[in-house]
C-alpha cells in the first residue's frame, strides 16, 4: 500500500509540476462544447425541446465535453518516457508488487479528472447549464467522469507496456473519438435513424453518457443511473486486471 500511494504521489506531481500538459484536456473539450451549441442549439430551443428539460442545449452537450475530457489518459505518455529511458526496468528491479506498478500511476488520473470535471460544470453555468440532480448528483456525474477516466488511461496504458511507443500509445487515444460520434451524441437516441440506433445501442459509451445527462438534466434517476456506473465498473476492472498482468508478464 505504501509503494501504490508513493507511486500515486509521483503522477500527481508529475501533472502539478508540467501544467501545459493538461491543457489541452481541457481546451479541447471546451471547444467541441462551444462548437456544437453554437452549431445547433437554435435547431433546439430551451422552451420547446421536450429532452432539454427547461435547460440549454449546452446542457445536452456537455456529458460529451465531460467524456472528452476524461479520455485523454497522459499516464501512459509518461510511461512511455520511462520505458524509453529504462527507468521502468529500474522500479521493476525493486522489490514492489506487479500491482503497484501497474496501478500506482492510474491513480492520478481520477484525481486529475474529478477537479477538471468541477471546472466545467462552472464554466458552463453560466450558458444555463446546472446539475438537476442537486450535489449528489454533481458527485455521482464526477465519479463517473473520475471512474471513465481510470478505465480509458488504464487501456492506454496498456497499449503503452505492448507497443513501448509513443506513437502506438497517441495513436490509440484516438479510438475515443469514433465512440463518441457513435452515441447520441446530439440528439436523444429515440431521435437517431434506425442504423445509427442499433450502433449506439450496442456502444457502451452512450450508456455512460446518458447517465451522465440523466444526471443533469433531471432529478436523481437510479434507474437511469445506473447503467452508466455498471459499464464504467466493468471497463475499470477489467483494465486493471489486463494491465496487472501485462506487468507481471513484461520482459
Amino acid at each position: 500500500m505504501n509503494a501504490l500511494k508513493v507511486l500515486g504521489g509521483r503522477g500527481l506531481r508529475e501533472a502539478w509540476r508540467t501544467p501545459d500538459a493538461l491543457l489541452p484536456t481541457l481546451l479541447i473539450p471546451l471547444f467541441f462544447l462551444v462548437v456544437n451549441v453554437g452549431q445547433a442549439a437554435r435547431i433546439f430551443p430551451t422552451d420547446t425541446t421536450p429532452f432539454l428539460r427547461g435547460q440549454s442545449y449546452a446542457a445536452f452537450q456537455l456529458p460529451a465535453t465531460i467524456l472528452l475530457a476524461a479520455s485523454f489518459g497522459t499516464a501512459a505518455l509518461y510511461l512511455v518516457e520511462e520505458i524509453e529511458n529504462g527507468y521502468f526496468d529500474k522500479i521493476r528491479a525493486t522489490p514492489v508488487s506487479r500491482t503497484s506498478i501497474a496501478l500506482g500511476r492510474l491513480i492520478a488520473e481520477p484525481i486529475k479528472i474529478a477537479i477538471m470535471t468541477i471546472v466545467i460544470v462552472l464554466i458552463a453555468i453560466p450558458f444555463g447549464v446546472s446539475v438537476s440532480s442537486g450535489i449528489i448528483g454533481l458527485i455521482l456525474l464526477v465519479i463517473l467522469a473520475a471512474g471513465w477516466a481510470t478505465g480509458y488511461a488504464a487501456f492506454l496504458q496498456f497499449v503503452a507496456l505492448k507497443t513501448r511507443s509513443a506513437a502506438a500509445t497517441n495513436s490509440a487515444g484516438l479510438v475515443f473519438f469514433p465512440l463518441l460520434f457513435l452515441t447520441p451524441n446530439f440528439v436523444p437516441r429515440d431521435l437517431l435513424t434506425e442504423p445509427m440506433e442499433i450502433a449506439a445501442t450496442f456502444n457502451p459509451v452512450t450508456y455512460v453518457m446518458e447517465s451522465m445527462r440523466s444526471l443533469i438534466l433531471e432529478p436523481l434517476n437510479w434507474a437511469n443511473v445506473a447503467p452508466g456506473f455498471l459499464v464504467v465498473s466493468v471497463f475499470v476492472v477489467a483494465m486493471l486486471a489486463i494491465n496487472v498482468q501485462v506487468v507481471r508478464s513484461y520482459d
